[in-house]
């Protein structure tokens, strides 16, 4: 350094203003303390001379400054400020800055001031360096800046760099700040760099998150600070936000060694800056300009170019901007690229063959690369306009022009290519390697590996020069191959290439030369490939930016050949450029290199490269001199130093000669050298010694220290014991639950003992060393850290099996080839047994010593599946939600997660749903279409998946994959516009037809992979390797399966067929007949599928849709030559791009769901594998979910309908009744229901339509469309209905009617002729009313004297009379009737009381007759003792069996139904009681009973059966007929109505004594008649709205059908009444409707007995309102008019004819009426004492009469909630769930059966009742006997074959059962022992596990439902 610059660090820099240095002397800075140097205004000191500006600073320091508060000595903190001025308010109440003026560029200099208010505050001592605006401007001197700061970071050290911005220009301002503190301070400064987004107020500071989300260069500057940024105001006056970044500025400078940018980190950018600016004196000239412009030219000596190395170094960072410019990557240098920018699917998948302009140029090559298509190298760009103009132009010129000018003038050629240069391959390559961040580095070059192209291993910085060894970017690269030696023979060798130990070929060229150097190394390696760009690849050009300095390496591979160039790998090293200048590179390629080979052009003695030569040849490492300008052939002109001439050579010759003195000189001993090694030897900078990396890395290095300790072998075991043994336990057992033997529910139960106890084993060895360790590190470190630490993990695991496995895989290929040789000689030997033993064990010994980091998660997701399963003690409270939100994390990032665990070969079901409910919650329940992969065996699925989407799949040869993994790949925001998902999930599978499985249920294994992976996926690629016809039909068949098991369950997924290697597929005609043949294959298979599924097909396209033409791929082989030095086939890559492309084209067509849908998709099709019968067991949990949603709605609907009914018929009763309608027309209903119609179908298309699972849905449509429309016709003809009867009653009481009016009219009169007579005479209440009542009873007797009084009648005493005259003993109907038994004969369940059996029937029965349930296993009878029926007794015998039990229950409900229906039939409401209704059912039921009798043999019925069948048919017919006839002697008895009269006439003679008007009389008898019309008209609406609101509120009523059930449950559990139970199980819609009654009651008078009030007192409002309106309309019409009393009357009457009942003939004779107004006063005050009568009749809930309503609300309800479906499990009577009462087509289902016994199932011949499930009998071996007169027994596995009740029945194999029916049989285990008369023991013994639930686990398991 010199001494000016060594100066200005201990002194205050000058200032630069308009690029002149000014002359002034500047102050001293013995502490650069906030009390010398101030801020100043920036309005008129631009013009200011440095003099004065120094003075104006010292004075403004001094005018805002307070000495007495101004704290002293040095500072706390020191926080340098950069960014814009406009980010900050500076005023007085800034807490960081004070001052109200802004700066000019002059105070860059002196911008240190003490926070004082910031003092004030929190009393520390933060100076303040205030930059903001200063690094971009030009008027200060930038290096004067740096030395300013350079002296502070001395003195007393920056704590920290507040890189200050505005929201609306974060990105920009945010680049700039850092970039310039990168160059000005290091890369070091960035460690104490803290973001600040200022804003104007709190709500736009909120917004920062979401910008830190959307955009992804923003995000990763603040993960590049560590997750350090801060948001606050732009006044800065907020005191929690300025302590809450001295917080953050506190705890970084605690995190941060040393606590501050210190003057040693200034001096070593110093220093490096001063190494730089002498290397650049030297000069650098471009290789590739120099080997064409000299070309065949004598190359000149080596001159001195130390011009001005300023302008150079200019010319070379301008060069660079333009390149980045070009390639729109102008900041990506700062703000690195990542693999999320490319690991997704952009625009550039669909267009990856359009020729690119410039601008796509990086983004294509990586895009192509991870195709891995080599010619990634080979973008072509397109011309733009100008150029394209002018090559028109001179393909158009003058035909005249001279040939000899046209060819050979040298006319502005040159200008003119230099203009349209495109960038250079080479360019774009490390363009995009500089742009990169290390994870897309290492990914790019792994790919750049796999294309065999050379790697960079030395490369200097853009800016520094530094150089740098990207050791982390080979780190994942593997490599095989086979060495040759005369020892070893050949020999596989397979490891990292970063630990591969070979020698190293180095090649370099001193000065200029003529010949390529990567040419002649390319044809050392592969003379078919380009390894090493040169100068005639396509695209190369004289211009050359990025690759001077740059090292690149290779390795050669042999392939175990005799033409293998080397017997071993061997590395070749290329420095690009001159290494004449690049010596630090040279000196460490010649230190390393095994052998060097060097280039030189003719030297003159005195040439300074003669001594380089001469270094080399002193060297005792072999030499090889290329002389470009010799012709010689190769010689040894010293030992160990050849010497080449190249100059118009053939190049082959030159490459054998070169190859054959390369291999003489590396045998037999050669020095070699190892990447990782020599990196830490190299003093280069290593890309792995970034602290991030390292603190990943040393968490890393933490878990193979502790590894490393035990065998490979013996890992597994010790530090991952859940996974291994335990968990293969597990999954055992876990299967061993679908195939249950014996008792069922025992072994059940048993078994879930097995599975807990396994789980408890889990949880004591779980959280090993190993665990600890890993967790810790994952949640404690930062984001980035955590990124390196998972690499690592990978990376480290990888070389810690890699040369055991390696060992292991040789020694299973020698064995196998042993087993083979002996098979084929047909040796069936011992010798081949033992061998197969062998081979065996090594498999075995793979398998374990196989440790990925798929085995690390497994270990993870079996400890979270332990502990969350069953959680026991203090665990229970431990939340390990963290677990799956860590790998959820890691799946959205975009690595594969295990699916299937291959080794146990099964899904941890817990542990998935529980991470893919984490993505679900983090990335809000994305759309997916799901692509899954199947094929044969190492037949290439990863490989293709990888380079289809860029994935990171394991490939190599053998069984790499094992289970199926899946994987997430984003589609970009441009992609999502055009496809309806937003990620492609991909999932790998294992191949089919492993040979580590042989043996081991291959077929069965593969079937059910093949399953499950094309069930899960929207589309499957059925991957075939060539066209084997064995291996075809072998995948064929499974895959045919497959599908048709997907149509059977309603699946319809795509599949496309791909034929990889397949060689010539240029002839159409040869790919028509590859596509013929595979035709005829698969419908070959579709038929041998069909029969083993047991279904019809006879063609493939009958199970799926499949076009032969359009979805089948043919594929090129992968690689264009033979492994292990061929690169990737480029038509390989582009047969993927094509797949791509069309599996993408075909998604629009495709189904997708949301990821939740796949989640439950995978549970659905795991369970039903897990079952032998796939088809059989699967149920669609998703279909489920979403119908239930779809029944809920269907509620909506139908009550929307029903209510509108409703309300319609409320109004044409009241028309009926007033007389205004005397018939109802359907149409008519139509039409006025047509609006709430046209509603629900309006909500039902949205709902079918716009619903996220409207794919699922649509199958239901049609169905519910039609039953809506049912609903709307039977609610129509069932209103005319009811309306008709009402005219009917209407009409049948007409002469009633005027005989009442008759009587009206008489009474009215006669009360007022006695009022007026007794007008005069004065009398109080008590006499008037003694005077009316006296006149009354002569009245009454008057009017009544011919009409004969209606008797009551004792229906009760009736019925006995009537069973007594049918011929029952009048004692025995007594005594049945007293003891009221009969009540409960449809809910018993033992009817021995009823039957007896003749002893001859008895004989038969021990002789011949079937019981009714056999044994659930066929080894039952053998096991009890009772295989023959001679062990029957007779005490068994005397009961009936199950099925007949049933039959008489049916019987017995199906005659108490029909006598139901006929006495309702009976008019007695409107025409009395009729003596033939009794003896009518009576009859009826005697002759049902006798035609039952006679088809029993068996045995027989009782007279006490039928007496008490006939009194229980009579009970209903009692209550119902003496109800009705009281109705009717109300409606028509002359007294009783008359007697309802008399207060009313009361009234009006009281009124006509006290001297009212006609018009005050007649007001007043309105409002009276419209009392009792107001209040049924209240009732009406007030059942309707109360239905409405408990359906919307309250939880019983507020769901579908099933929610009512799990509440009447849940009701029958908190009574605990065993008759209710039974109930419930026998009768369910009774008990359904029963439990709607008591709960509406309940809501009604209890629970929301307020909510009821108010709806009352609304509708009192609603008609108070109707009437004032109506009496105000009639007045104002008859006013209008000059109407009189009968016009306003009509009036009246039609504007309240649909709101409430009024009569207008009542009041004829009333005198006339002329005072209207008068009148409508009052009737409105009237109405208002009415309505506080009304109001006081509904002023407490108790008040209210449910038998006042017209339809009760529970009525509706239950017409609402009852019209579904109640056919009942022919099992365990279970409800069939189904909203609809007929479904045809859809079966009858039950989410959750009983146990058998509850329904009485019995075991054959035994007191046993049964325990098993439903869903476990159906999956068992055992039988039943359908009907108690079958002489087969069924299968429970063919139960639809028993019969139709069986046949309509869907009922899943799987273990679906609630808890509640367990704690049910437990509690109730004696009164079902008593009911059926039998007991839970033997085969029917009642689990242990049963008994350990409680009320509260029951009610809760509840929830399911």
């Amino acid at each position: 350094m010199d001494d000016s610059k060594h100066e200005s660090l201990t002194k205050t820099p000058g200032v630069t203003i308009n690029q002149q240095e000014q002359d002034f002397p500047e102050p001293q800075l013995s502490d650069p303390s906030p009390q010398i140097l101030g801020e100043m205004g920036t309005k008129d000191n631009v013009g200011m001379d440095s003099k004065e500006e120094a003075t104006e600073i010292i004075n403004n320091e001094s005018e805002f400054s307070d000495p007495q508060a101004t704290p002293t000595g040095t500072p706390e903190l020191t926080v340098v400020l950069i960014g814009d001025t406009g980010s900050v308010e500076m005023n007085s109440q800034n807490l960081l800055l004070t001052h109200d003026r802004q700066l000019t560029p002059m105070a860059a200099a002196g911008c240190s001031h003490t926070a004082l208010r910031l003092y004030d505050l929190c009393g520390r001592h933060v100076s303040i360096i205030n930059m903001l605006g200063l690094q971009t401007t030009e008027r200060v001197d930038q290096v004067s800046l740096e030395s300013y700061l350079g002296q502070v970071a001395h003195e007393q050290g920056i704590h920290a760099f507040l890189l200050l911005s505005t929201l609306s220009q974060h990105i920009d301002s945010l680049r700039r700040g850092a970039q310039w503190l990168k160059r000005k301070l290091g890369e070091k400064s960035l460690a104490f760099v803290i973001p600040v987004f200022t804003c104007d107020n709190q709500q736009d500071c909120i917004s920062v998150l979401d910008e830190l989300r959307a955009h992804s260069d923003l995000k990763h500057l603040i993960e590049t600070c560590r997750d350090r940024y801060h948001t606050c105001q732009r006044g800065m006056n907020d005191p929690l936000e300025m302590e809450s970044l001295l917080d953050k500025i506190n705890l970084m400078v605690s995190e941060t060694p040393p606590g501050c940018y210190s003057g040693e980190m200034f001096d070593e950018v110093s220093r490096q800056t001063t190494e730089q600016e002498e290397r650049d004196e030297s000069g650098d000239m471009n290789e590739e300009a120099v080997d064409i412009s000299d070309k065949g030219k004598e190359t000149p000596q080596m001159e001195d170019t130390s011009g001005d190395m300023v302008d150079s170094e200019k010319e070379r960072l301008a060069n660079i901007e333009t390149l980045m410019d070009r390639l729109q990557l102008q900041h990506k240098h700062e703000y690195k690229l990542t693999t999320a920018d490319f690991l997704n699917i952009g625009p550039s998948s669909k267009h990856q063959h359009e020729t690119k302009s410039e601008k796509d140029l990086a983004h294509t090559f990586l895009q192509k690369l991870f195709l891995l298509d080599y010619r990634a190298r080979y973008i072509p760009v397109k011309k733009d306009e100008s150029e394209m103009k002018s090559i028109n132009h001179t393909l158009t010129a003058d035909r005249d022009t001279n040939v000899y000018d046209a060819l050979f003038s040298e006319r502005e050629q040159s200008d003119s290519t230099d203009k349209h240069s495109h960038v250079h391959p080479i360019d774009v390559q490390m363009a995009v390697f500089h742009c990169s961040d290390s994870f897309l580095r290492q990914y790019m070059v792994t790919k750049l590996s796999a294309c065999q192209y050379a790697l960079p291993l030395l490369v200097p910085d853009l800016f520094t020069q530094e150089i740098e060894f990207p050791l982390w970017t080979f780190r994942q690269i593997g490599k095989s191959w086979k060495s040759t030696s005369k020892l070893n023979g050949i020999t596989s060798k397979s490891m990292p290439i970063y630990k591969a130990q070979t020698p190293m070929i180095a090649f370099f060229r001193l000065g200029s030369v003529s010949s390529s150097k990567s040419q002649l190394m390319n044809n050392l390696i592969n003379q078919r490939h380009s390894t090493f760009f040169h100068r005639d690849c396509p695209g190369s050009t004289k211009t050359r930016i990025l690759m001077d300095g740059v090292a690149e390496i290779a390795w050669y591979y042999p392939a175990g050949k005799t033409d293998d160039a080397f017997t071993d790998c061997v590395a070749f090293c290329n420095l690009r450029g001159d290494a004449v200048v690049h010596e630090k590179q040279r000196d460490f390629l010649t230190e390393y290199s095994s052998v060097n080979v060097v280039l030189l052009p003719s030297l003159g003695k005195d040439d300074k490269r003669v001594a380089i030569v001469q270094d080399l040849v002193m060297s005792p490492k072999p030499l090889i001199c290329l002389l470009t300008d010799d012709d010689f052939v190769a010689s040894e002109f010293k030992p160990g130093k050849y010497r080449i001439g190249l100059r118009d050579r053939n190049q082959s010759e030159v490459s054998e000669e070169l190859t054959d003195i390369i291999r003489k000189t590396l045998s037999p001993l050669f020095l070699t050298f190892n990447l990782e090694e020599v990196a830490k030897q190299s003093g280069f900078r290593l890309d792995e010694n970034d602290h991030v990396c390292q603190t990943g890395k040393n968490a890393a290095l933490e878990i193979k220290d502790l590894l490393k300790v035990k065998a490979l072998s013996e890992i597994k075991d010790t530090f991952l014991p859940c996974q291994d043994r335990l968990w293969h336990d597990w999954c055992r057992k876990n299967k061993d639950l679908y195939r249950l033997q014996g008792n069922v529910e025992m072994e059940k139960s048993k078994k879930h003992n097995e599975l807990n106890k396994i789980r408890y084993q889990q949880q004591d060895v779980s959280f090993s060393e190993l665990m600890k360790l890993f967790l810790t590190n994952l949640r404690s470190l930062g984001s980035e850290e955590r990124k390196y630490f998972l690499k690592w993990i990978m990376i480290l695991l990888d070389d810690l099996s890699t040369n055991e496995l390696s060992e292991l895989h040789h020694r299973y290929d020698e064995k196998w080839s042993e087993v083979l040789a002996l098979k084929k000689k047909h040796d069936k030997s011992v010798q081949l047994k033992k061998k197969q033993l062998e081979l065996e064990e090594i498999s075995e010994k793979l398998q374990s010593a196989t440790v990925g980091f798929e085995h690390i998660w497994r270990e993870v997701g079996q400890i979270y599946e332990a502990h969350v399963s069953v959680p026991r003690g203090r665990i229970a409270d431990i939340n390990f939600s963290y677990l799956p939100e860590m790998a959820a994390d890691l799946m959205i990032s975009g690595h594969p997660m295990e699916l299937m665990d291959g080794d146990a070969g099964h899904v941890p079901l817990t542990w998935i749903k529980s991470v893919l409910d984490e993505v679900i919650r983090k990335v809000n329940d994305p759309r997916v279409f799901v692509l899954s992969i199947l094929g044969i065996q190492s037949t290439g699925k990863s490989t293709m998946l990888n380079a289809m989407f860029g994935l990171q799949f394991a490939v190599s040869a053998g069984r790499c994959t094992r289970g199926a993994f899946m994987q997430l790949v984003r589609l970009t925001k441009e992609m999502k516009k055009d496809f309806p998902f937003d990620y492609v999930l991909v999932i790998d599978t294992e191949g089919l037809r492993a040979l580590e499985l042989a043996g081991k249920a291959t077929v069965h294994h593969d079937n059910e992979l093949a399953t499950f992976v094309i069930g899960l996926g929207n589309m499957t690629v059925i991957n075939i390797f060539g066209e084997n016809p064995a291996e075809m039909q072998d995948i064929l068949q499974i895959a045919v399966q497959a599908f048709m098991r997907m149509k059977k369950v309603r699946f319809s997924p795509s599949c496309v067929f791909v034929h990889q290697n397949v060689g010539d597929i240029t002839a159409g005609e040869k790919n028509m007949e590859g596509k013929r043949r595979l035709q005829e294959k698969l419908d070959e298979m579709t038929q041998l599928a069909a029969k083993e599924e047991g279904c019809d097909a006879e063609c493939f396209s009958e199970i799926i849709t499949f076009d032969i033409k359009r979805d089948v791929k043919y594929f090129s082989q992968l690689w264009e030559g033979s492994p292990p030095m061929a690169p990737p086939n480029p038509r390989y890559s582009e047969n993927v791009q094509e797949l791509k492309n069309m599996i993408l084209s075909k998604t629009s067509k495709s189904t997708v769901m949301k990821l939740s849908a796949f989640q439950t998709r995978v549970e659905d099709l795991w369970n039903a594998l897990l079952n032998e019968n796939f088809v059989f067991s699967f149920k669609n949990t998703l279909e489920i979910a979403v119908y239930r949603k779809l029944e809920v709605q269907y509620r909506k609907w139908t009550w929307a309908l029903r209510s509108a009914m409703l309300t319609i018929e409320n109004q044409l009763h009241n028309r009926i009744e007033n007389g205004e309608l005397h018939k109802v027309d359907q149409s008519y209903l139509v039409a006025k229901m047509r609006k709430t119609c046209d509603k629900v179908q309006e909500a039902m298309k949205k709902h079918f339509e716009e619903e996220t699972d409207k794919d699922i849905l649509v199958q239901w449509q049609g169905r519910f469309e039609c039953k809506i429309g049912e609903l709307r016709e039977e609610l129509v003809r069932g209103s005319k209905k009811k309306l008709e009867e009402v005219i009917q009653q209407r009409e049948a009481r007409h002469k009633l009617d005027e005989k009442n009016k008759l009587y009206e009219d008489k009474l009215f009169q006669k009360s007022k002729e006695v009022a007026l007579k007794l007008k005069d005479e004065a009398m109080d209440e008590d006499q008037l009313q003694k005077e009316f009542s006296s006149v009354w009873e002569e009245w009454v007797v008057e009017l009544t004297k011919d009409t004969p009084a209606i008797k009551d009648i004792d229906i009760a005493e009736r019925i006995i009379h009537v069973l007594v005259e049918i011929g029952n003993e009048p004692a025995l109907v007594h005594e049945r009737k007293t003891s009221k038994s009969y009540l409960d004969l449809c809910k018993l369940g033992n009817y021995s009381e009823y039957i007896f059996f003749p002893k001859e029937e008895i004989k038969m029965e021990k002789e011949h007759r079937p019981s009714y349930k056999t044994s659930l296993w066929g080894t039952f009878k053998t096991l009890l003792g009772i295989n023959s029926s001679r062990n029957k007794t007779m005490e068994n015998q005397n009961h009936l069996t199950y099925s007949e039990g049933e039959q008489l229950t049916t019987f017995i409900e199906d005659v108490v139904k029909e006598t139901k229906n006929m006495i309702e039939e009976a008019p007695t409401a409107t025409r009395g009681y009729h003596d033939s209704y009794l003896p009518n059912i009576a009859v009826h039921v005697q002759t049902r009973v006798e035609d039952f009798h006679s088809k029993k043999k068996n045995y027989a019925l009782k007279k006490t059966f039928t007496v008490d069948l006939l009194l229980r048919a009579c009970e209903h017919a009692e209550h119902f007929l003496s109800k009705s006839y009281r109705e009717f002697k109300n409606n028509n008895d002359a007294l009783t109505y008359l007697g309802r009269k008399k207060t009313q006439y009361y009234m009006i003679f009281k009124r006509f004594y006290e001297g009212a008007t006609s018009v005050i009389v007649l007001g007043e008898m309105i409002c009276n008649q419209l009392k009792a019309s107001m209040v049924q008209a209240i009732y009406d609406k007030t059942a309707i709205d109360l239905a409405e609101e408990m359906q919307s509120s309250y939880p019983p009523f507020s769901g579908n059908r099933s929610n009512l059930e799990k509440h009447i449950l849940m009701s029958l559990a908190e009574k605990e009444n065993f008759d209710s139970y039974i109930t419930y199980i026998k009768s369910p819609k009774i008990h359904f409707e029963s439990f709607i009654r008591e709960t509406v009651n309940k809501y009604i008078f209890s629970e929301n007995n307020v909510k009821t009030l108010s709806i009352i007192k609304d509708n009192i409002k609603s008609k108070e309102r109707c009437v004032n309106q109506a009496v105000h309309r009639a007045t104002e019409t008859v006013k209008t008019n000059q109407g009189d009393r009968r016009m306003w009357l009509k009036e009246f009457s039609n504007h309240l004819k649909d709101e409430l009942k009024f009569e207008n003939n009542r009041y004829e004779d009333l005198d006339a009426i002329n005072e209207f107004d008068l009148l409508e006063e009052v009737v409105k005050e009237s109405l208002k004492s009415k309505v506080e009568e009304i109001n006081q009749g509904f002023s407490d809930v108790s008040l209210l009469k449910m038998e006042n309503f017209r339809e009760r609300p529970d009525d509706i309800l239950i017409k609402h909630f009852c019209d579904c479906c109640w056919v009942q499990c022919p099992f365990c009577k279970a409800i069939c769930t189904n909203t609809m009462s007929e479904h045809q087509g859809v079966d009858h289902s039950v989410s959750f059966h009983r146990p058998d016994g509850l329904a009485g199932w019995h075991f054959e011949g035994t007191v046993q009742l049964c325990t098993s499930f439903c869903t476990s009998s159906v999956a068992s071996d055992g039988n039943f006997l359908p009907n108690y007169d079958s002489d087969e027994s069924i299968p429970f596995k063919q139960y639809r074959t028993g019969g139709p009740r069986y046949a309509d029945w869907s009922i899943t194999s799987d273990l679906s059962e609630l808890p509640y029916w367990k704690w049910f049989v437990c509690r109730f285990q004696k009164d079902l022992e008593n009911y059926y008369g039998k007991k839970f023991q033997g085969w029917g013994e009642i689990p242990n596990e049963w008994r350990t639930n409680t009320r509260d686990q029951a009610i809760e398991s509840l929830n399911k439902i």
